[in-house]
């Protein structure tokens, strides 16, 4: 049943006049920039996108703990720890907000990690990438973390409410996380030889990883259409991509780091920068499982979700006695 409930349509936009009465009502309400709240009338396709997508976000968060909690006790100052400790809770804030955001769609968390275990959703495939020196912590910060806040903003102005509302807070915290991480890489880029070459490897490593992070090319997303008409998704994928460039290739120029890029251009004409595109058969390998992580990743979330079975039968049945207990009042 599950399975079923998130299902990509695939469709495009659906026409006006193909419309119930119902369901121009609810574009009218859309195109006018009212919030939809969850006790609203909503297409059923309109709820699958929005299940879809705001649990992708949300286990997307927490497994992204993963590739940073293992470099806590080993980043090289006690402030470094601090502020990376900081900033993996933060991510596991987060991770809650979009599931009790998706919960107001009727479906249960349990039912979202389920799926998740099992293979019938996914997380943002950058985080199948490892972490392999203290560099790439600053690399994750600067532009994984860059790459989000250039995804997550425009959220802001989605068209369900519950995902509106969690995304102000999550893209304040956020930026934060671009801070840090470019903190990191401005202090390895300014530091020893060695220090720079990590730093260059770093963004060698993680530079194309992140301009997946937006999506497939526009010609080839099934869910962009029907997402921006109703405003779930804000601007297209390559839309973000293209302003990720732009805004980032000036910062690692500062840095005085080159991009892995030997097409990066300056276009005078159209005012933006030309770049290659990502190696997308290498992104649909790592969404189908077979990324240098993928199977580490699963494993870590499997063995915390069985871990923490005791803690969630002992909350629920403190619960059942609590109800029972008000019920016989």
């Amino acid at each position: 049943m599950y399975a079923q409930m998130v299902k990509s349509t695939g469709q495009g936009v659906k026409p006006r006049e193909e419309m119930s009465e119902e369901e121009r009502h609810f574009q009218d309400r859309v195109d006018a920039g009212e919030k939809i709240e969850p006790k609203d009338w909503m297409p059923e396709g309109y709820r699958k996108t929005l299940i879809r997508q705001i649990a992708q976000h949300a286990h997307s968060e927490v497994v992204g703990q993963l590739p940073e909690g293992n470099w806590i006790t080993r980043a090289p100052t006690l402030e470094r720890k601090a502020i990376l400790l900081a900033k993996v809770q933060d991510e596991a804030g987060h991770g809650l907000y979009l599931y009790c955001a998706a919960e107001t769609l009727g479906v249960s968390r349990d039912d979202l990690t389920e799926a998740l275990l099992s293979g019938k959703m996914k997380y943002s495939s950058i985080f199948n990438y490892p972490t392999l020196n203290w560099a790439d912590i600053g690399a994750v910060g600067w532009l994984v973390d860059g790459a989000a806040i250039m995804n997550q903003v425009p959220l802001q102005r989605t068209s369900f409410g519950p995902y509106s509302r969690a995304m102000i807070r999550i893209c304040k915290e956020e930026s934060f996380h671009q801070r840090q991480g470019y903190d990191i890489m401005m202090k390895m880029a300014q530091g020893t030889p060695e220090q720079k070459r990590m730093a260059q490897e770093a963004i060698n490593r993680f530079w194309y990883p992140s301009l997946m992070m937006f999506g497939p090319s526009d010609k080839d997303s099934v869910h962009s259409a029907q997402s921006m008409a109703w405003k779930i998704k804000i601007n297209t994928n390559d839309e973000l991509r293209q302003k990720f460039v732009d805004q980032t290739v000036p910062q690692a120029e500062y840095l005085g780091l080159t991009v892995p890029d030997p097409d990066l251009k300056w276009n005078e004409e159209t005012g933006h920068y030309d770049f290659s595109e990502p190696d997308w058969a290498e992104f649909y390998e790592v969404l189908k499982g077979n990324g240098p992580c993928n199977t580490e990743r699963l494993e870590a979330r499997r063995k915390a979700w069985e871990d923490g079975a005791w803690v969630r039968d002992g909350l629920m049945a403190h619960a059942e006695k609590r109800a029972a207990r008000t019920a016989a009042q």
